[in-house]
């Protein structure tokens, strides 16, 4: 079975580098846009009463499929690519959560952004806390990580990566 997606815009963000992009947008304050096709903007109607909105993109730049991945928040065990959010996965799907600052047309304009200026979007959904949050979550191996002060780090693969030799 093919299965097989469009884009229906692109995400354009300050970050043109893999290295230097954030590994998550909960951890930055970068502000972008998200420009969708013409022909999909008529499904931007309501979007501006959400705060968050959920991006799904194609990680176009990722490189070849790697089952065994070392974590960039655990540069020192290979994980499984299901228990990580390394771009190197076997359908290049990535997520994120952004804050929706405001709606120009086709263009949502974004904050939190973890995404390389040129990212395919393939959709968007709406974050709904009723549905989305849910209590008692088990972190699984990222619960041992001391993130607390991540984002004093510049929470990018280079900057993660600086930390643990400066820090041994």
């Amino acid at each position: 079975m093919e299965i097989r997606y469009r884009p229906i815009g692109i995400v354009h963000s300050e970050f043109t580098e893999q290295d230097e992009t954030p590994i998550q947008g909960i951890f930055n304050e970068s502000v972008g846009r998200v420009e969708v096709f013409p022909e999909y903007a008529e499904g931007l109607r309501d979007i501006e009463s959400f705060s968050h909105i959920i991006l799904l993109y194609h990680f176009d730049r990722a490189g070849e499929c790697t089952l065994l991945q070392k974590p960039f928040l655990d540069g020192e065990k290979e994980r499984g690519i299901f228990a990580i959010r390394h771009f190197k996965r076997p359908n290049p799907i990535g997520i994120s959560i952004v804050r929706l600052l405001g709606v120009h047309g086709n263009v949502l304009e974004i904050k939190g952004v973890d995404v390389l200026d040129g990212t395919p979007l393939i959709d968007i959904k709406p974050y709904v806390y009723r549905f989305d949050h849910r209590d008692e979550v088990r972190s699984g191996w990222v619960d041992d990580q001391h993130i607390d002060d991540i984002a004093e780090w510049n929470s990018t693969p280079r900057a993660l990566r600086d930390r643990e030799r400066t820090n041994q």
